[in-house]
C-alpha cells in the first residue's frame, strides 16, 4: 500500500479540494486554515486541511458567513480538523439562525407575487423596498436615487 504524503503543496490541496489557490491564500489570511513554509518559502499544508476545507465549503453552502465559520473553527483547539461530533454541535448552534433565514426568504418569496417587477425602486408602497412606507418621510419621487446623488439615506 502506498503511503500518502503528510504535507501537500498549495497546488495539490487545490486539486484535491476543488478550492482555487487564491481562495486557499485568502482562507489562510483569515485564519481559517494554516500552512507551514518550506526553506524556499513555499506553502505546505497538512493533509488534514482537506477535511477542514470540506467543513468550510459545506458551511458556506448552507449560507454561513466566513466570520461565522471562523468563529466556529476557533472553538477547536490548535487548528484541529472538525469531527462529526464537532459538526453536530456547531450545526445545532446554527440551526436557529438558519431557520430565521429560511423564514425571511419564504416571506420574501410570498411578497414577490405582488411585485410588478418594474425595477424603479421608487414605489411609495412597495413591500419589498419600502416596507411600512418608510420612504414617505423622504418626500415624493425616487428618494433612493436622489439620496445616492446627495450622499445617501440613513
Amino acid at each position: 500500500m502506498v503511503k500518502l504524503p503528510d504535507w501537500l503543496s498549495i497546488g495539490q490541496v487545490s486539486e484535491r479540494s476543488g478550492v482555487a489557490q487564491t481562495a486557499l491564500r485568502f482562507y489562510e489570511e483569515r485564519g481559517l486554515i494554516a500552512a507551514e513554509r518550506t526553506a524556499g518559502n513555499q506553502r505546505r499544508y497538512p493533509r488534514s486541511v482537506l477535511r477542514r476545507l470540506a467543513f468550510i465549503r459545506t458551511a458556506q453552502r448552507v449560507g454561513l458567513s466566513l466570520e461565522d465559520i471562523g468563529a466556529a473553527l476557533a472553538t477547536l483547539p490548535e487548528q484541529r480538523t472538525p469531527t462529526k461530533a464537532d459538526w453536530a454541535r456547531l450545526s445545532r448552534e446554527w440551526k436557529t439562525e438558519l431557520e430565521a433565514r429560511i423564514d425571511s426568504l419564504q416571506r420574501l418569496r410570498d411578497k414577490l407575487e405582488g411585485c410588478v417587477g418594474c425595477g424603479c425602486l421608487s414605489l411609495r408602497v412597495c413591500t419589498l423596498v419600502n416596507a411600512e412606507d418608510r420612504m414617505a418621510d423622504y418626500g415624493p419621487g425616487a428618494p433612493r436615487l436622489r439620496a445616492a446623488a446627495e450622499g445617501g439615506i440613513d
